[in-house]
């Protein structure tokens, strides 16, 4: 994950629009808890987060703040892209630091689009507004430049072309496609086994699509 550099206002965010639209991510959040009742304590505390802190889009933000995330699979809906993180050592979803960006919808595309290599990205959305596909609220471990804190991570439901070429990132230590059984074969984290769960559900249940040039 990159610090912005010279992004435009929808994608880097500025202070005087990251007030309005923190406050227009709680209502998204009702609608998300809407779908997902048992997921209520989780919501809450990322709306106490977003409600309470105006710097929640600051990786300066302690002890937690907001990061954004993007379940990656192919158009047939055949592949899932996951990366082998280079600092956790596991199989996950591309994703990361908001730094100031107050969309998490376009910090999961952005992060997408830096830690892939990937371009035409499409981001789902099936109401009126781009609505989390999961909500995960993690620990992270202390490091010599950072003390522990939490991510308060909103995850997306992107589409890619899967026969463009791959570009690892310094984020990463692998890159790679799998298909459904392969990606269970892997992956044993229920968090990310909730994305797939629910990214064809979503899928499944119809009534949304795709949007695609939003970077």
């Amino acid at each position: 994950m990159r610090p912005p550099e010279n992004r435009p206002l929808s994608a880097q965010g500025s202070k005087e629009a990251g007030q309005p639209d923190r406050e227009a991510l709680l209502p998204v959040l009702d609608q998300y808890q809407s779908r997902y009742p048992a997921e209520e304590d989780t919501v809450a505390r990322i709306r106490d987060l977003v409600a309470g802190r105006p710097d929640c889009f600051d990786r300066t933000c302690m002890p937690g703040h907001i990061t954004g995330s993007a379940w990656i699979l192919s158009p047939d809906r055949s592949r899932y892209l996951l990366t082998r993180h280079r600092i956790f050592d596991r199989w996950l979803q591309l994703g990361g630091h908001a730094d100031g960006c107050s969309r998490p919808h376009l910090v999961a595309l952005r992060e997408a689009e830096e830690e892939s290599g990937l371009a035409g990205f499409g981001l789902f959305r099936d109401t009126e507004t781009f609505i989390p596909l999961d909500v995960d609220i993690h620990a992270i471990a202390a490091r010599p430049d950072m003390p522990a804190h939490a991510h308060y991570d909103l995850r997306y439901l992107l589409a890619a072309a899967a026969e463009q070429p791959l570009e690892i990132s310094d984020e990463s230590h692998d890159l790679r496609w799998f298909t459904r059984e392969e990606l269970l074969g892997i992956v044993h984290e229920e968090s990310v086994l909730r994305m797939l769960r629910k990214g064809d559900a979503v899928l499944e249940r119809g009534g949304g699509d795709f949007v695609y040039g939003l970077s």
